[in-house]
């Protein structure tokens, strides 16, 4: 699948009309002006294999102001000043009714079906925060041109430049360490060489106990579902045995209020246990409600947290504002959980890991690992801490082995079991 660069039209490659503060299209094609730097910007771009594909909003096609064939008039005529693959047009003003309006990702994704992209490891360029948002919604990493305009500025854009040129500069670096990451991340790594810290996941005192007994792991983390699953029934006794064997390693126990108050003050309480302490605050209560005033409330207390349950780039932004001072933080971002929905958790824990490095004493969390494969994309993507059940921890025995020798210990298996099962035919 090809990679791609998906590009909103006026104010990214051609100057917008700015009415109050804010842009509008050019009216007719004999008005549109093309941005200085963008030709050169674009050519650059498709030498690096990038399709080109602009996603543009024009409402005022149903607003009456504008009629479609002038609308495809200027983009006709910016295809032929620029080396474009596509212009995909949302002509609509009703952001319920339809899927390709920018916020929503339809473009994106109509324009991925076309040309056989792969949005993971494509880019959009805006100028809006409609842009920004339509490209994070499509999994693209998102650059934004800051034009000044009088609306509100989008959230957390991996990166904001002031032209298009600066624009495929900074893509075409972004790239190269993405690959470079991507090539370190098929080779084996030793074990002894990854930075990603391993941390336990579980509730089972006794492989806890013999978890703890392993210099590789660092830390260790719990909850409520893994507790309740190991049939821990007072919480106090099983969190104080449990600091008991880990020694003076970070453990992470979770609040199980659902109210604000009642969240504080369990926390209080968890962190009374030990210096060591990181108290588990859920992202949101149970109605969606955000847990931010909480959080800031207990990081001024000095309490360290682990804000856990995040799966988005904006769920992490709002946490990160919250932890401003913190002591000591965790932010876990639930990448297994992500890619159980059919998205790849990489580019997003690589962007993530930028942010969270500009907050001190903040590091990053992939929580929920599916395979052991998992620790060594959070090691390539900058990842801090992967926290890992004991039957994935148990694979850290498989790092590096032969692949042959793994094939024939496979075929010995088969043969074994069915030799054992007495099968005949």
């Amino acid at each position: 699948m090809r990679r791609a660069v998906f590009l909103d039209r006026d104010g990214v490659l051609n100057e917008p009309v700015v009415r109050d503060g804010r842009p509008h299209p050019p009216g007719t094609a004999g008005d549109l002006v093309v941005y200085a730097g963008a030709p050169d910007a674009l050519r650059l771009l498709r030498e690096h294999g990038f399709a080109l594909i602009v996603v543009t909003n024009q409402p005022d096609v149903a607003r009456g102001t504008t009629t479609l064939g002038r609308v495809q008039a200027i983009n006709a005529r910016l295809r032929g000043a620029l080396p474009l693959d596509d212009v995909l047009v949302c002509p609509h003003d009703d952001p319920d009714g339809c899927e390709c309006r920018k916020p929503k990702p339809g473009l994106l994704q109509q324009g991925a079906r076309l040309h056989c992209i792969d949005l993971a490891r494509s880019y959009l360029v805006g100028d809006r925060w409609r842009d920004i948002e339509a490209g994070k919604a499509a999994g693209c990493t998102t650059i934004f041109i800051d034009r000044g305009y009088a609306e509100r500025a989008p959230s957390t854009p991996a990166a904001r430049v002031a032209s298009i040129g600066e624009a495929a500069g900074w893509i075409i670096a972004h790239s190269r360490s993405t690959m470079h990451a991507l090539d370190a991340a098929s080779d084996v790594v030793a074990l002894d060489g990854l930075k990603v810290k391993l941390f336990a996941d579980g509730a089972d005192l006794d492989g806890i106990e013999k978890l703890a007994a392993d210099p590789r792991i660092a830390g260790f983390t719990t909850n409520p579902t893994l507790m309740r699953k190991a049939g821990i029934s007072d919480y106090e006794s099983f969190a104080r045995r449990a600091l008991e064997i880990v020694g003076d390693r970070p453990i992470s126990f979770e609040v199980f209020a659902d109210e604000a108050r009642e969240m504080v003050r369990q926390a209080r309480k968890l962190a009374s246990w030990g210096d060591n302490v990181y108290v588990k605050i859920p992202v949101t209560d149970t109605t969606a409600r955000p847990t931010g005033d909480v959080v800031r409330e207990l990081t001024a207390d000095g309490v360290k947290l682990n804000v856990t349950a995040l799966m988005t780039e904006a769920q992490v932004g709002t946490v990160l504002a919250a932890l401003t001072g913190t002591p000591g933080a965790y932010v876990s971002v639930f990448a297994g959980r992500v890619a159980d929905t059919g998205r790849d958790p990489v580019p997003m824990m690589r962007r993530n890991a930028t942010l969270c490095a500009a907050v001190p004493n903040v590091e990053l969390i992939w929580a929920s690992p599916r395979e052991l494969l998992n620790v060594f994309q959070a090691h390539a993507a900058g990842v801090h801490i992967i926290t890992a059940t004991h039957d994935i921890l148990a694979k850290l025995e498989l790092v590096g082995k032969d692949l042959d020798e793994y094939s024939l210990d496979t075929v010995k298996m088969f043969h074994r079991d069915a030799s054992a099962a007495g099968y005949t035919l």
